[in-house]
């Protein structure tokens, strides 16, 4: 099982116990507003998001990872490597991607768990390239991107939800851990 621990998280794969707490986080409509078309999950929307996250683990060797405080093992949300085929621009390459609950933004978590994501995905998992993908006006995000060190690449519109959007990418040779 692949896990990965960093001064204040763990990262791990999904638990059928994981079901109910990242429900309460993707029925928030402030946490799902820059994904997708920035709809809230009910239950089966979130059940399914888990499952597909666990194929992508299944089928190539990396995913969305479950991430939970260390201190409490609360779940705080999902950071993690997923295809980025919604975009023409993307596909065939491999995006990070995060959500947490909202009692938890502004105190770094993510760009913790981004970076030990980024570092799994170029070192161990031997990807030559990660890209990100941000909806305009996410300047929270676009604060990450900036942490990782990700060079912006261009921008785009979402063909699904015709929202504007920017891309950014690093590479392994850009990649200072």
């Amino acid at each position: 099982m692949t896990e990965i621990r960093t001064p204040r998280l763990l990262l791990r794969r999904w638990s059928d116990d994981d079901l109910v707490p990242l429900s309460e986080i993707t029925s928030d409509p402030d946490v799902m507003r820059w994904i997708g078309d920035g709809s809230a999950l009910d239950l089966d929307g979130t059940a399914e998001a888990i499952e597909l996250w666990e194929e992508e683990w299944d089928d190539e060797g990396f995913g969305v990872f479950a991430v939970e405080l260390l201190a409490s093992g609360e779940l705080i949300g999902a950071v993690g490597l997923s295809a980025a085929d919604d975009l023409p621009e993307t596909r065939h390459q491999v995006q990070i991607v995060w959500r947490l609950a909202r009692p938890f933004w502004g105190q770094g978590y993510a760009s913790e768990a981004a970076q030990a994501t980024l570092e799994f995905a170029l070192q161990d998992r031997g990807l030559d390239r990660v890209v990100a993908v941000n909806r305009v006006g996410n300047e929270e995000s676009a604060n990450v991107i900036r942490k990782l060190g990700m060079a912006h690449d261009g921008d785009a519109t979402d063909p699904a939800t015709g929202a504007p959007v920017t891309l950014h990418s690093i590479d392994l040779t850009e990649y200072a851990g």
